[in-house]
């Protein structure tokens, strides 16, 4: 390294110490006064601590020989800084060549970046990492407030200069393009380094070490995911590039620092800096696809591309998985392959979709407080007839009597779950139709999708609006649900799962129903057919210690609110709940809108609006 200043200008160093000091002290002050704090205490993390071992490989044995010393840079991961120090200040977080060469091995460096809105993805991305035995990661902070937290988690964190706020950023909104400029500015930054970068962003995570994978294409210059959602491949091998007609997805790829990757890099900076609305993705679409088509000889899975002289590879969809391909279709587990990856597109309900869509597959790491309720949870055994399911073709009719039916006990379960003020535990949802933007015939034809499948909570209910905080006055209480492999969590608590009671229901006439049979220890509590808020209360307010209320049906258990109030105001909650199917094909307006009270239009049928003035939801 060159040394700090020339000898010819010695004369003038101690004025330029002098200044550099007193500077970094108000920088440093000011970085104080903006975090709010001026020595730090680190929060309890809500991973595995330093030094557990997950398969006998202990995650945080240290990245630097002990010649070296460890800083901030090469700390073990789950580390976090020592109690009472002080913040460095922000120019220790910039980010530099010094600061990769610490991270990176084998000449690699993993990185993602974001603010604080997503701050759980990306402490999931790092986990899943972790416990893969990959540590040479970075993450990207978009604001101070990201940046302090994974610091004081010991999540190596880099500062990206931003400023961004800290709230979500809803797709297609300006914010949204912002982050997807702020990625191509990164990339630019980083490739010339000089080292190979797998860049990601945090709605996905890593399920196998793909280092290995991606050295067995060293010829390559650039290797991408995409939105592919037929299979070009059975193994694991590239895509057949030939057959590729998804778009090229920026959400996981992997760079080598050759001249043609940088020359892209730059016209890829060039081009979205040129025109704000401009979409990352597509800006990288177009640049790739300028001059395509031509094999490279001796490796036939990578193609010339851009200039005629990047070597492009496309990552198998079956393991390098968008949402498609993993939540809906199975791939991987039809074509009998091990994934690497998933990616949270393919959704519908922003990025509460994601997150609930990975807590579906139990790889989201939550806080301890998610797997608890002060009130306790609910679950029941779904019914669900076997005509529904499997008899008869696969059609728009038969999709919808077969969702209608299991909204109906849904609708029941959240009734019973807002008078005992308890949790719900979502049932799986059984669909025959897939979901898309656009019109189709049921399930998008050449790809591996399975008639009926058990599809995503997001492609029937509106994730992001049971979340919301709807105003009491108008909607009643709010109703907290969790996901339908919730009780299944290996990070359930014991004294949780332990905590389960039996709630069958029974005729109310019948001797086996009476009071007395109700409540014998070790048995099913009773539970009587259509019973009222007050039989409900009577009988299971005395388990309000009981963690988990498993009902054996939710066909006939509730019989309504008594009080006219609070059903028109748990109606107007419930109603908002449902989302829409699309789409019939061939039709200017394609989406048919579920209805949480089909039941009770007489001659209800699944039909799209007929007029834009008919377009809106049965709520509204």
């Amino acid at each position: 390294m060159a040394p700090w200043c020339p000898a010819e200008s010695t004369k003038p160093v101690f004025v330029g110490i002098y200044g550099a000091v007193i500077g970094g002290f108000a920088v440093s002050a000011l970085f104080f006064l903006l975090s709010s704090f001026s020595s730090l205490a680190a929060p309890p993390l809500p991973l595995q601590a330093a030094g557990v071992s997950v398969g006998g490989a202990n995650l945080s044995s240290a990245l630097s020989t002990p010649a070296q010393p460890e800083t901030m840079y090469n700390r073990p991961i789950w580390k976090p800084p020592p109690r009472g120090a002080r913040m460095p200040p922000p120019r220790a977080f910039r980010l530099t060549r010094e600061m990769v060469s610490a991270r990176a091995r084998g000449g690699v460096i993993v990185v993602t970046f974001g603010n604080y809105a997503f701050l759980d993805f990306i402490l999931t991305w790092v986990r899943h990492l972790t416990d893969l035995g990959v540590e040479n990661l970075l993450v990207g902070a978009m604001d101070t407030k990201l940046l302090r937290e994974l610091y004081l988690m010991g999540v190596p964190v880099f500062d990206m200069g931003s400023r961004m706020a800290t709230e979500d950023a809803g797709w297609g909104s300006p914010t949204f393009h912002k982050m997807g400029r702020e990625k191509v500015l990164l990339i630019n930054t980083l490739v010339p380094f000089g080292y190979e970068l797998l860049m990601c962003d945090t709605d996905m995570v890593w399920l196998k070490n793909p280092l290995p994978y991606l050295a067995r294409y060293p010829d390559a210059d650039l290797l991408t995911s995409s939105d592919q959602v037929i299979p070009t491949v059975t193994d694991d091998s590239l895509e057949n590039w030939r057959e590729v007609t998804g778009a090229y997805n920026i959400g996981i790829f992997h760079w080598r620092p050759t001249e043609s990757a940088k020359r892209l890099a730059k016209d890829w900076k060039n081009l979205v800096l040129s025109d704000d609305t401009l979409w990352d993705q597509n800006a990288f679409n177009d640049l790739v696809h300028k001059d395509f088509g031509h094999p490279v000889v001796g490796e036939d899975e990578l193609v010339y591309s851009y200039d005629g002289k990047l070597k492009l590879g496309v990552l198998p969809a079956s393991i390098f998985c968008s949402g498609h391909t993993y939540f809906v279709q199975g791939m991987h587990q039809q074509l009998r392959l091990e994934p690497y990856a998933v990616h949270t597109t393919f959704q519908y309900a922003g990025t509460a979709g994601k997150r609930h869509r990975l807590r579906e597959a139990m790889l989201f790491f939550d806080q301890p407080s998610y797997y608890d309720s002060q009130g306790g949870f609910i679950s029941f055994r779904p019914s669900i007839p076997k005509s529904l399911l499997l008899d008869g073709a696969h059609t728009v009719e038969s999709h919808f009597a077969l969702v209608n039916y299991q909204l109906k006990q849904i609708r029941t379960a959240l009734a019973i779950a807002s008078l005992l003020k308890r949790t719900l535990v979502m049932p799986p949802l059984w669909c025959r139709l897939d979901r898309m933007w656009f019109g189709h015939p049921g399930v998008m034809e050449g790809t591996m999708t399975r008639q009926p499948f058990l599809c995503p909570m997001d492609h029937v209910f509106e994730v992001h609006v049971m979340l919301k905080d709807l105003s009491k006055e108008e909607f009643g209480p709010h109703i907290d649900f969790r996901e339908y492999s919730f009780l299944e969590n290996p990070s359930l608590p014991k004294q949780v799962k332990e905590s389960f009671l039996e709630v069958d229901l029974c005729s109310e006439h019948s001797t086996g129903c009476s009071t007395a049979n109700r409540t014998k220890k070790g048995r099913p509590v009773l539970l009587p057919r259509n019973s009222t808020e007050q039989t409900l209360v009577d009988i299971l307010t005395s388990y309000k210690n009981i963690k988990i209320l498993h009902f054996s049906s939710m066909v006939d258990a509730f019989g309504g609110f008594s009080d006219a109030a609070v059903d028109t105001k748990f109606r107007n909650r419930v109603k908002r709940y449902v989302g829409l199917w699309c789409c019939v094909q061939f039709r200017e307006i394609g989406h048919i809108y579920y209805d949480m009270y089909w039941d009770e239009k007489p001659g209800w049928k699944p039909l799209p609006p007929q007029t834009k003035e008919e377009d809106h939801p049965p709520w509204s």
